[in-house]
């Protein structure tokens, strides 16, 4: 009993092997905590990047599309009647005297109004005038086909040689042609002004036994 009494106790020392385990655990995770950071700044930097590349296509696509100013169009449009006159000689005495009820057509393809000014439409046949036109003042709005519709009377009283004429009388086709030039500009968001000009060619024919426009080619 005395033995047992006698003997001392004290408290056990850490091994060196827990102070080696716990270091190992900090070290890690101190280098998890470092390479998760490092991971969340390349897909912060990359979210950056990838929104700038999206900023970027944005705009582009917006001045290719919307911001480009393209040029409207100016066209006789196959809707052109003959309701009322319609006097033509024969080939042995050749003459006309047309009364056309002519449609016109200002195509604007753009994103923004096309405001144009007073403008004549030229009817020649084979290179004399024989009729005009007077488009007034007004506007094609974004993306949209303006009509106009005019009366102009046609007469051959101002050609000075009428052979060709009274070929085209004994063919039933009688070929016109017409020259305008419409001057306007296109209005962006309100704001942004572009001259455009915009010149008409077209050629056509009348055919005598239908009293209608045919063949219509425009450049």
């Amino acid at each position: 009993m005395a033995e047992k009494s006698g003997q001392s106790t004290y408290p056990l020392a850490p091994s060196a092997n827990g102070h080696s385990r716990s270091d190992e655990e900090s070290a890690g995770a101190a280098a998890h905590s470092k390479e998760l950071k490092k991971k969340k700044r390349m897909k912060c930097l990359l979210y950056v990047l990838l929104f700038a590349v999206f900023q970027t296509g944005v705009i582009l696509l917006f001045a290719l599309t919307v911001m480009k100013v393209r040029n409207p169009k100016f066209r006789v449009r196959s809707d052109t009647s003959f309701p009322s006159t319609f006097d033509v000689g024969t080939e042995a005495s050749p003459s006309f005297n047309l009364r056309m009820n002519a449609e016109f057509g200002v195509k604007n393809t753009n994103f923004g109004n096309y405001k144009y000014h007073d403008s004549t439409v030229t009817f020649s046949y084979r290179g004399t005038p024989v009729g005009q036109a007077t488009i007034n003042k007004s506007q094609a709005r974004f993306r949209s086909t303006k009509k106009v519709s005019v009366e102009v009377d046609l007469s051959s009283a101002n050609l000075s040689n009428t052979n060709e004429l009274g070929s085209d009388i004994r063919s039933r086709v009688i070929p016109l042609t017409t020259n305008s030039k419409l001057e306007g500009n296109v209005y962006l968001m309100g704001v942004l002004k572009k001259k455009k000009n915009v010149q008409m060619n077209c050629t056509m024919e009348v055919a005598l036994d239908t009293r209608t426009l045919q063949n219509i080619v425009c450049k």
